[in-house]
């Protein structure tokens, strides 16, 4: 159980780093894409973290909601991060590779995708402490 511990931990930190860099950016203008990229990737390591604390089984995946429906196995009130892990799961995509669909990064959505990110961190942190 020590070394699940451990394992938490470090997914905590890197998704702590990620909402950290990605808070501390939005001064920035014209890098609002990768700023929710960030936002995004800090939820994706918040959920794993769970997942890993509760010793469920995942696949190396980058989608919120296939990770969301591992976590709902454990916790089904996990629902009640399911829209902000719906607005969160397209950057991944459309931050990081050429899309041939309408995107539109700017510090309003980006604001947005922080309050999202904390929800996700406010809501599995509450239940890796409780």
């Amino acid at each position: 159980m020590m070394q699940n511990k451990t394992i938490t931990g470090e997914w905590l930190e890197k998704a702590e780093e990620d909402f950290g860099f990605a808070s501390s950016s939005l001064e920035f203008k014209n890098y609002f894409g990768q700023i929710c990229f960030h936002f995004q990737q800090a939820s994706e390591k918040y959920l794993k973290a769970f997942i890993l604390a509760h010793q469920l089984a995942f696949r190396p995946i980058h989608n919120l909601i296939e990770l969301l429906e591992i976590c709902r196995q454990k916790e089904p009130k996990i629902e009640e991060i399911e829209e902000d892990c719906r607005y969160l799961n397209p950057f991944y995509i459309d931050t990081r590779y050429p899309v041939h669909w309408p995107t539109h990064y700017d510090k309003e959505t980006a604001l947005r995708a922080k309050g999202s990110a904390e929800e996700i961190r406010k809501w599995v942190r509450g239940f890796l402490t409780s």
